[in-house]
This record gives structure tokens, sequence and C-alpha cells, in this order.
């Protein structure tokens, strides 16, 4: 199935996030996952450890990305690549939502703060 329309996106919410998953081992991937990700505006996501390499590209709207310490904030057109085992975190410092895409292998997980692990649906 080499074609995913945008009926087929399974919308998963987390932490004041939305996620659209498109690309997984349910639509046909092997090895990648992606997903349109909405914050709306004022949202802080905690802070984790991410087990795999991610790469973001800010559809809409405004995102403040930190990738190990290192903080920018990234407009539309613009993307940044977080390493495998980074400590990510991910806000919309902005009044309005914004909206990005992000690529992965599939299999990621995440550790929070307090060491739970959670492994994304949209991302397995």
């Amino acid at each position: 199935m080499p074609f995913v329309r945008g009926n087929q996106a399974v919308v998963h919410e987390i932490h004041g996030a939305r996620f659209a998953s498109y690309v997984r081992p349910a639509t046909g991937s092997r090895d990648l996952a992606a997903w349109r990700g909405e914050i709306p505006a004022g949202t802080v996501a905690p802070e984790h450890v991410i087990s795999a390499e991610e790469v973001f590209y800010v559809l809409s709207g405004r995102i403040r990305l930190t990738i190990d310490g290192e903080t920018a904030e990234l407009d539309a057109g613009d993307a940044a690549v977080a390493p495998a085992d980074a400590t990510l975190a991910v806000s919309n410092p902005t009044g309005e939502p914004a909206h990005f895409w992000v690529t992965t292998q599939v299999g990621l997980s995440a550790v929070l703060p307090d060491g739970s692990t959670i492994t994304p649906p949209w991302a397995n």
C-alpha cells in the first residue's frame, strides 16, 4: 500500500499536542514513521530523551525546539535534526497553533522526566 490518504491518518493526543500518523507499519512502511504534529498556542510539551533520530519540518506557525540544551525558534519552512539519544523539548511560544512534519525510524521510544518510557503509536 504505497499511498496513504489524508482520511487514513490516525490521530493521537498526548501532553496537549495532537499527532496525525500517516506512515507506519500499519500503512505499509517497514523502516520509517512520519506524522503531522499540531501544538496549540502556548503549549509546552515535557522534555524527553528519544531513542532514534527525528527530523522536523515546520509547516505553519512557530515552534521552539530544544535539542540537548540548544534552543531555536523555527518558522514555517525551517527544519531540524535531533540525533538518537538526544534530550528533546518542543513548545509553541506564540498565540497561534503550529504544525510540523516529523520523520523517524519505526520503533522510536522516549524516556520522560519521571523515568517512564513511552512507545508512541504514531511511530510504531
